[in-house]
């Protein structure tokens, strides 16, 4: 009998020490997902990032680039152009009326210069122009909707 008690304890204490200590602690708490914030003011996005990049892609696409760099630079920009338009979907106007028609046209940036970097991608000189223009387009049509006085021209030397 104590036989039996000396291999009854022993198996359970085996038992309890194969189960795994993390098991009893305390799991720690999950974090929450950061919060998307906007940093910048839109102003200091658009001299910053938007007209510059726009006009440095009416410069480059003036002619054809004529290596792999300048059209890997090209879609570098452009693609800084679509990530503008991802920022400026982080701030919709205050009021209600105008925040559809900001995430329209945020989201129109975006898109059409998206299309400019696949052009650039593909060193499609016509289509790289045609897309430049198409964003130079939906800057604009922001810029009539909110009353902005700026026009945005990418060749203004082509005249």
């Amino acid at each position: 009998m104590i036989r039996t008690r000396f291999w009854f304890a022993a198996a359970l204490f085996a038992a309890c020490a194969f189960v795994p200590v993390a098991q009893s602690q305390p799991q720690p708490a999950k974090k929450a997902a950061p919060k998307l914030e906007p940093v910048a003011e839109t102003k200091l996005l658009m001299e910053g990032m938007a007209d510059p990049n726009t006009k440095a892609l009416g410069k480059l696409l003036a002619a054809k680039p004529k290596d792999a760099e300048a059209w890997s630079f090209a879609r570098g920009q452009a693609l800084l152009l679509a990530e503008t338009g991802n920022l400026l979907l982080m701030r919709p106007p205050k009021t209600k009326d105008g925040q559809d028609s900001w995430l329209v046209h945020a989201a129109d940036l975006r898109e059409s210069a998206a299309g400019l970097a696949r052009a650039a991608a593909a060193k499609d000189y016509v289509q790289a122009r045609t897309a430049l223009a198409g964003v130079a387009n939906a800057c604009n049509r922001c810029h009539q909707a909110f009353r902005v006085g700026v026009r945005v021209d990418p060749f203004p030397d082509d005249r």
